[in-house]
């Protein structure tokens, strides 16, 4: 049998959407044809003892670096190889091509046939800067296939390719379980448990990081407010920008109609998405192009449920969205622009109701994980 070594920092319980989609790509993949090499979660006894019930879990085996980073250094390039050949595997699947694929050529040299590595928004930057668009060429080069989102990170990080490893990208987006995020999800006890029943709900579901642009929606809420007086923000995660949200709020005048649940289990998140009428994160690209949202799946976990989505206009996040049918593309950054959609949203309920039913169908059609896993296989 052919056997897979993937090789990545992002696997839970590491919390994220990478981290996600590397995880479901792998669950559909054969168990007795994987082996995951990863680095540690983090450091100290919690930690280990989360990892350790995590790993025990999967049906595949999991070995964990003693660092809490992978980087290509001679001594992970030597571990991975090791694992190769300890395990027969024939091919590779990094996680996120920079800057694990930079182990390629060792790998190839120790057997292995097919190497495919994933990228995220993060190599969109690295092909803006001169030495790690350099580094990006050599990844290519060294990769059979390099994997994209959508065409905004394949257009930026063809680029910094040769033309023949840029004709060689596949797309590879990450995918929606469908089973799990659906209407009728839960979100109705959510409600009733915040004492938001007969609110109109806005709920955004996002690590609280400046990119994904929690704050354009607070400072939306004097706007939305003023249209629907009974509107609230239900702002679902955790992150570091969470106190400088809460102190906006208060600045804003509209403490009273944002709600924070703070970090939720991700068997908790298709309920949270649930209680929403209308799904919104207008992110937005920062520092240049660097900081920038790769697709921005938690659009498709919201249409899934049955929601009309805002998005903003950051990276490939418009190409999680059908414009006018599923939901609308705002500027990332524009309270007015968020405000507006989510105004003419919330006030008519048939054509929230015709864009949610839009977006379920979508997200069958093309985003379940199923399909996505069978085109990873034909990858690797």
């Amino acid at each position: 049998m052919d056997k897979t070594l993937v090789v990545t920092n992002d696997f839970p319980p590491r919390p994220g959407g990478i981290q996600a989609f590397l995880h479901n790509m792998a669950l559909r993949l054969d168990p007795s044809g994987i082996v995951v090499y990863a680095s540690t979660w983090k450091r100290g006894q919690e930690g280990a003892e989360a990892t350790a019930r995590f790993d025990a879990e999967q049906p595949f085996p999991v070995v964990r670096d003693r660092t809490t980073m992978l980087l290509p250094t001679p001594r992970v390039t030597r571990r991975a190889t090791e694992l190769l050949r300890e395990h027969g595997c024939t091919s590779v699947w990094f996680g996120a091509a920079a800057p694990l694929g930079l182990m390629s050529p060792a790998l190839r040299r120790a057997g292995a046939r097919r190497l495919v590595g994933t990228t995220h928004g993060h190599e969109a930057g690295w092909a803006q800067l001169p030495a790690s668009r350099q580094l990006l060429r050599r990844i290519g080069e060294g990769t059979d296939t390099l994997t994209y989102l959508g065409e905004y990170t394949r257009s930026r990080i063809a680029s910094a390719l040769t033309d023949e490893a840029a004709a060689r990208m596949v797309q590879l987006p990450p995918g929606v379980d469908e089973k799990t995020f659906h209407p009728g999800s839960g979100g109705d006890e959510v409600r009733a448990r915040l004492g938001l029943a007969d609110r109109p709900v806005v709920v955004c579901v996002s690590r609280l990081v400046p990119r994904k642009g929690q704050d354009t929606l607070i400072l939306a809420m004097p706007r939305i407010l003023a249209a629907v007086p009974d509107a609230v923000l239900l702002i679902v995660g955790g992150g570091p920008y969470e106190d400088d949200l809460r102190k906006l709020a208060g600045e804003t005048g509209v403490a009273h109609a944002v709600r924070f649940t703070g970090a939720v289990p991700w068997e908790e998140l298709p309920a949270h998405y649930g209680a929403g009428d209308v799904f919104a994160m207008p992110c937005r690209t920062r520092r240049g192009g660097l900081d920038v949202e790769g697709l921005g799946i938690v659009y498709l976990e919201a249409s899934a449920t049955g929601l009309p989505v805002v998005a903003g206009d950051s990276g490939g996040a418009p190409d999680a969205v059908l414009e006018g049918e599923t939901g609308y593309v705002v500027q990332g950054g524009s309270p007015a622009q968020a405000a507006d959609r989510i105004v003419t949203l919330l006030r008519d309920p048939e054509l929230r109701a015709r864009m949610g039913a839009r977006g379920r169908q979508w997200v069958e059609e093309r985003w379940r994980w199923d399909l996505l896993a069978e085109r990873l296989k034909e990858l690797l």
